[in-house]
């Protein structure tokens, strides 16, 4: 089978981990358990995942010329990402992350500044034409500019490209920009925050997946953590529970199942199988720290579900 193309507009932060039991109060100072810097941000970690999945990914991205940036085209380059879409800043640096992990859970908090990717414009993105018009499937967040985000979704719908926008960290944007995706893929969280439907149940999770759609979404897919997926349209709802594996750390997971879905739906596999493929992915993530460097590999993922639950 041939690695179907994916286009992915996004950031680069370099993560800042800190493990401790928990985050200090205002005033505190607390000794930690462990750190580890790598690379990070969603749209370079959504990258990471669909190329070991097996997409052939472009990032559309920005960096600073700095060492931070040097990591980062280090990492895309290990997994075969193109990068000729990428644009480089002299003046702003590339971001950074600080993400707490609970040494007892495993859970995590993140503090995001997307630096040189934050400046990306509507215009900037306007330049990778080309490479989204020639993917099967277009992937944004909203760690970028809320005005790049749509317009890579618009150049996607121009060219027939199916859309995933996964709406992290959520935020108060023009409700017309669902109507520009085929997918929307936020978590429990960011769903609550979008519909107003606290997601605390796979059920409340329907009701959530009903805002969306009003929204204009053409299919609400919820990630619910260590529930599973719920991926919910006109016709049809259905959840899929995750696989049981002992978790290390939860950072990244999401990133893994946007990756692996968008590569899934490249594939044209069918909605349903595309998120049990991507639940394997996520699965797989938890298992290992860090979140570019726990996204598996497409022999992970096809063994993940070759043995079931």
């Amino acid at each position: 089978m041939s690695r179907p193309r994916i286009a992915i507009l996004g950031i680069f932060v370099a993560d800042l981990a800190f493990r401790a039991k928990r985050l200090p109060v205002m005033g505190e100072t607390l000794l930690g358990q462990g750190f580890a810097m790598g690379p990070g941000g969603k749209g370079s970690n959504q990258s990471v995942a669909a190329a070991r999945a097996g997409g052939d990914v472009s990032f559309i991205a920005k960096l600073g010329r700095d060492s931070f940036g040097d990591i980062a085209l280090k990492t895309w380059a290990a997994d075969g990402i193109d990068t000729s879409q990428v644009l480089i800043s002299d003046t702003v640096p590339t971001g950074a992350a600080f993400i707490f992990v609970s040494s007892e859970t495993g859970d995590n908090a993140i503090i995001v500044e997307a630096g040189a990717a934050g400046t990306l414009t509507a215009d900037d993105v306007n330049l990778a034409e080309k490479a989204i018009s020639g993917a099967k499937v277009f992937v944004t967040q909203l760690e970028t500019a809320v005005a790049a985000s749509r317009r890579g979704l618009e150049l996607a719908r121009k060219h027939g490209v199916t859309t995933v926008f996964n709406p992290a960290p959520a935020a108060k944007i023009d409700t017309a920009i669902y109507g520009l995706c085929d997918y929307v893929t936020p978590n429990e969280t960011e769903a609550a925050e979008i519909t107003g439907v606290p997601v605390n149940t796979v059920d409340d999770a329907r009701k959530a997946g009903d805002g969306l759609l009003k929204l204009g979404a053409k299919n609400a897919l919820i990630t619910l953590g260590s529930n599973g997926a719920l991926l919910h349209n006109a016709t049809q709802s259905v959840h899929v529970p995750t696989y049981k594996v002992k978790v290390v750390e939860t950072t990244g997971a999401g990133d893994a199942f946007n990756g692996a879905f968008a590569v899934a739906i490249g594939e044209g596999r069918a909605p349903v199988d595309a998120m049990r493929f991507a639940c394997a992915c996520a699965a797989l993530s938890v298992t290992k720290a860090g979140t570019a460097p726990s996204m598996p590999t497409r022999g992970e993922i096809d063994a993940m579900m070759a043995k079931g639950s």
